[in-house]
């Protein structure tokens, strides 16, 4: 590992925003928050690959993979990150590295594959990822990155987290800090006004960026940059000139807001999309911080007003299927921000939340789940797919809300199952979001199937 890439985890590392981080003594801090990967264990992801997952989103920018072709095929459009306009994103580009690349060095072959997408593509900038087998062999990313940039005259961004170098959540916060150094503050924007604000790790899953958009459109409020969903370099570049920064998911990328907040004065709070009541406390939370900022008073009127017709609404279009789901039993096998936001819209739809995952929760997340659940919560830390399965099929739950690579345990306990996760095809953020995630359970328990498979074989 390079000494400028030691230096970039150990500044990781000390996140101000972290209570337990800042009551660690130096020495401590310095071993980081998570264990480090060992050889052939990357399940859950790597360092490169949460890098690439939670910049890819940016779409008019070209993603470039420096290493084997593998790394570009199993990381590329793994979130069903959506685009309103350009789709650049979604072409996997990468330098395809071979045995002679390992042996004389692939530096050569990075810069021709940067004049290719130059020539062709001609992105407004460029964002170029090490993989584990190039850092290991020791490419120089940020010389080539730097003599790319003069020689073209365009951004071209070395995101420095090789796949070695930990796990997913630490690839976030590199890839963080490569926005932090590389393209927050480098552009102004055309225009500003006192409703700018940034959502920073909200990645526009199936579209829930766009059922909050029309929300602070009604109210005025204007989203500076989203990061990084549905993101435009030019926005992320004049991040800086927002009134307020909003984190979705404060696990992958709250070294931009606590660093934002250091360099520009811009304050910063923490909040959800997912259910009626907390898509309604992020209104209100919006509201208030634009007015201590300089926005008009009358801002938290017109969005008490807006609160009160969105939710008289939302709670009539699910009544009927709360009067159905009432009493329902949900394990819900997910993590960080989720961990907690969703359990409070489960709760609105009058479901029972038996069991919620904190594999990937912060200290923050787990008070939260406290808060809403009650001291007799049941977080769990990790579960393996046999106690899954066990307690499916003792029926201490009746479905099971997950990502992926869970769906396989429930359905062979012939239990009802619904994705959660970032390859969900539905999308669940504010109020239509909610309306669409009870209609979904609901349609996953009452299923006819379920009779059907649970019956003895003839």
């Amino acid at each position: 590992m390079s000494a400028s890439l030691k230096a970039r985890i150990a500044d990781v590392f000390d996140e101000p925003g972290c209570d337990k981080n800042q009551a660690k003594s130096e020495k401590e801090r310095k071993k980081g928050c998570t264990r480090q990967l060992t050889p052939g264990a990357a399940a859950g992801g790597c360092a490169f690959d949460g890098a690439k997952i939670a910049r890819q989103p940016i779409v008019d920018v070209a993603h470039l993979v420096h290493g084997p072709i593998a790394c570009e095929g199993n990381s590329w459009d793994n979130r069903h990150s959506a685009s309103s306009g350009p789709t650049t994103y979604r072409t996997g580009f990468t330098t395809d590295i071979n045995e002679f690349d390992v042996i004389y060095g692939a530096e050569k072959r990075l810069f021709k594959a940067i004049r290719e997408i130059v020539d062709k593509v001609d992105p407004p900038a460029i964002f170029v990822y090490p993989t584990c087998v190039t850092g290991l062999i020791g490419d120089d990313i940020e010389a080539v990155c730097r003599r790319a940039t003069e020689k073209f005259g365009k951004p071209v961004i070395p995101v420095n987290a090789p796949g070695f170098a930990g796990p997913k959540n630490l690839g976030n916060k590199l890839g963080a800090e490569a926005l932090l150094d590389y393209v927050v503050g480098t552009m102004e924007p055309e225009r500003t006004t006192p409703y700018d604000i940034n959502i920073i790790g909200e990645y526009n899953l199936s579209g829930e960026l766009w059922q909050v958009k029309p929300l602070l459109d009604a109210l005025g409020v204007r989203i500076l940059s989203c990061i990084s969903g549905d993101g435009r370099y030019r926005e992320v570049a004049s991040a800086h000139r927002a009134r307020a920064n909003m984190m979705v998911c404060s696990k992958s990328m709250i070294n931009i807001a606590t660093k934002m907040q250091q360099r520009w004065g811009i304050p910063c709070f923490e909040g959800s999309f997912y259910g009626i009541g907390d898509m309604s406390t992020t209104l209100r939370e919006i509201a208030r911080l634009l007015v201590e900022q300089g926005a008009p008073a009358d801002l938290k009127d017109r969005t008490e007003a807006l609160i009160a017709a969105e939710e008289a609404r939302a709670w009539e279009r699910i009544r009927a299927c709360r009067a159905r789901l009432a009493g329902k039993r949900v394990l819900l096998i997910t993590g960080g921000v989720k961990s907690w936001s969703v359990v409070s819209a489960l709760q609105e739809a009058g479901l029972e939340v038996v069991g919620t995952s904190v594999k990937k929760s912060t200290r923050e997340d787990k008070e939260k789940i406290k808060e809403i659940m009650g001291d007799d919560a049941h977080m769990i830390d990790d579960m393996t797919p046999r106690q899954m399965y066990a307690m499916l099929r003792e029926a201490r739950a009746d479905i099971m809300l997950s990502g992926g690579r869970s769906q396989f345990v429930a359905l062979k306990a012939r239990m009802p199952w619904m994705d959660i996760n970032q390859e969900r095809h539905h999308a669940f953020a504010g109020y239509e979001g909610m309306i669409t995630m009870i209609a979904e359970i609901d349609k996953a328990l009452f299923n006819p199937m379920w009779q059907q498979v649970r019956a003895p074989a003839p």
